[in-house]
C-alpha cells in the first residue's frame, strides 16, 4: 500500500516528525484556543497559520540551500527551526 514511497529512516522521521507537532498543536488548540493576533507578518494570524507559514518557509529554506550552495541540509535545518520559533512567538 504504502510502496510507492522509498522509506528510509530519515524520510520515516520526517512525517513522524509532522505528525507529532499537528498532534500537539491540536491538542495545545482544543486546551488553549487562540485568538488572531498581529506580530510583525502583515496579516493577522493564528497559531495555525504561523505553523503552516513556518513549515512552507521551511520548504523554502532548504530549496534555497540545495539550489544554491553545496552545504549540507543540517544548516538548512537548524535555520528552519530557529525561523520556525521566531515566527511562531512573534510572527
Amino acid at each position: 500500500m504504502l510502496a510507492w514511497m522509498n522509506w528510509t529512516p530519515s524520510v520515516a522521521i520526517f512525517f513522524s516528525v509532522i505528525a507529532t507537532i499537528l498532534a500537539i498543536m491540536t491538542v495545545y488548540e482544543i486546551v488553549s484556543p487562540c485568538t488572531e493576533r498581529k506580530g510583525f507578518l502583515p496579516i493577522s494570524t493564528t497559531r495555525g497559520d504561523r505553523l503552516f507559514i513556518g513549515l512552507l518557509s521551511a520548504a523554502y529554506i532548504h530549496l534555497t540551500f540545495l539550489a544554491v550552495s553545496d552545504i549540507t541540509l543540517w544548516i538548512a535545518l537548524a535555520v528552519s527551526v530557529i525561523w520556525l520559533l521566531v515566527l511562531m512567538r512573534w510572527g
